[in-house]
């Protein structure tokens, strides 16, 4: 294939001067009307269907199996991590005993340390905004399992948006920002326990955005390597007053919530399940930020899929007797893909309905499909009405794992795990587990009358949340 042909990334690849496709100053390839590979410049490639199959294949080969060459891996980051601490340069957050940390296993058969207790929730924007039952399903099973707020975890408002939409969204965002937000949340969530009468490092951050936690991984990395990076960004740390000892702190492991789903995932089934979900066919959907970035860090599991996948979300199905269905496109992207939303939004909602949706319903016949990320979750759930539109009125159910674990452990449909704010059929599947949808309807209406008498029940001290 000659540059001047079509290429499978949609567009005439022609050189800077060579015509009216050529690239314009400030434009990446476009007409001027596009923004960073978007625009009315971008043409259909007029591939057959057998053309298009041949020329995504090596997807399908490559990323089906485990193949990366194990012998040509990169180092470990943390090796490099201890070396800074050792010469006094920085200071490690570590997952101590007290943490009660449960060991996994990474793509490359690393050990990963994943702490089970002495959390610190590190909240995500779209989920807290789009998705409440997201992070209250989470913290009402933490709950459940007789979890202690203010001891065994921490919800509390004093941290920020880790401002990686920024970053991936428009390209607006630097090195800089991005690393010093990431070490002034990590600070916060280091220092946090002194004002509940614990010690420095008490709670460990849990990080419940997939973009948030692959943006950390990556940003932790250019600190370690960066000499230049961390002098610049501990200037930026000083003035906040957000150094320990005059020393950045960067944590041991970044720990994505559905990590701790998968680690806990056993003792979810067995110590809080309540309904049978047998009968029930779920599919998977990773975030691409989750094992795609930083790759090595993802957690693998022999026993799950073989560990030829990473067995986040699959596990924790598995564990509650779902039944897990397969299908060809689990790869790839949700459609979300940040820029896509922002500057080419039917591109978005055409990738997630053909891609992700009408396949899982005409090979996988799926009952639900579990997500673990905001971003995944928002677009696959928000954007199933466009099949109408085309007369493609496929429709799934959508929602994180741990949503669907709540629900299978009695959590209340509406007021723990918010599906009212799903735009996805998710009724059907509440009916399917045999929670009568109509019942919970009547009992939410009922609810909202008590907190507008003012007869609130919350989920978690509000006083904790303020530093109280």
């Amino acid at each position: 294939m000659s540059s001047n042909e079509h290429t499978p990334g949609g567009h005439n690849a022609t050189a800077e001067g060579a015509g009216p496709g050529a690239m314009k100053p400030g434009f990446h390839n476009t007409d001027g009307q596009g923004i960073a590979g978007h625009g009315s410049f971008f043409q259909s490639t007029d591939l057959s269907r057998e053309e298009a199959v041949q020329a995504t294949d090596w997807v399908r080969k490559h990323v089906d199996r485990r193949t990366i060459d194990l012998g040509d891996r990169m180092d470990d980051v943390r090796e490099h991590m201890y070396e800074l601490e050792k010469e006094g340069e920085i200071i490690i957050h570590r997952v101590g005993d007290q943490h009660e940390p449960i060991g996994v296993k990474t793509l490359f058969g690393w050990d990963k340390k994943i702490p089970t207790k002495q959390l610190w929730h590190h909240k995500s924007c779209g989920q807290c905004g789009n998705i409440p039952g997201y992070p209250t399903s989470l913290l009402w099973v933490m709950n459940e399992l007789g979890f202690v707020p203010g001891k065994d975890y921490l919800d509390e408002t004093d941290q920020t948006s880790c401002t990686a939409w920024n970053y991936h969204g428009s390209g607006i965002g630097n090195v800089e920002s991005l690393a010093a937000v990431f070490l002034r949340n990590f600070h916060q969530a280091y220092v946090s326990g002194k004002q509940h009468g614990h010690e420095l490092g008490h709670f460990y951050p849990l990080v419940h955005c997939g973009t948030s936690f692959g943006n950390y991984k990556e940003i932790r990395k250019y600190l370690i390597e960066s000499a230049e990076l961390r002098e610049k960004v501990t200037k930026i740390l000083g003035k906040l007053g957000r150094l320990v000892d005059g020393k950045l702190v960067i944590p041991e492991e970044v720990i994505h919530y559905s990590e701790w789903v998968h680690v806990m995932r056993n003792r979810i089934a067995s110590d809080l399940q309540k309904i049978d979900v047998s009968h029930i066919r779920a599919t998977a959907h990773v975030a691409c930020h989750y094992y795609k970035m930083i790759h090595e860090d993802a957690v693998y599991d022999p026993e799950v899929l073989g560990g030829n996948r990473t067995a986040i979300i699959t596990s924790m199905a598995q564990a509650l007797g779902a039944q897990v269905i397969d299908y060809s496109t689990w790869y790839d992207c949700c459609g979300f893909g940040f820029r896509h939303i922002i500057s080419e939004r039917e591109f978005t909602r055409s990738f997630t309905m053909n891609r992700k949706i009408r396949v899982v319903r005409e090979e996988a016949n799926a009952d639900v499909m579990l997500a673990n990320d905001t971003g995944c979750v928002t677009t696959m759930d928000k954007n199933q009405w466009i099949g109408k539109a085309h007369e493609q009125n496929y429709q799934v159910p959508i929602m994180a794992e741990i949503q669907f674990a709540a629900l299978a452990c009695g959590a209340d449909p509406l007021k723990i795990v918010q599906l009212q704010w799903h735009a996805s059929p998710c009724e059907d599947l509440v009916e399917k587990m045999g929670i009568s949808w109509d019942q919970a309807k009547k009992n939410f209406q009922a609810y909202l009358k008590e907190v507008e008498a003012g007869n609130i029940e919350y989920l978690y001290k509000p006083e904790l949340a303020y530093g109280g």
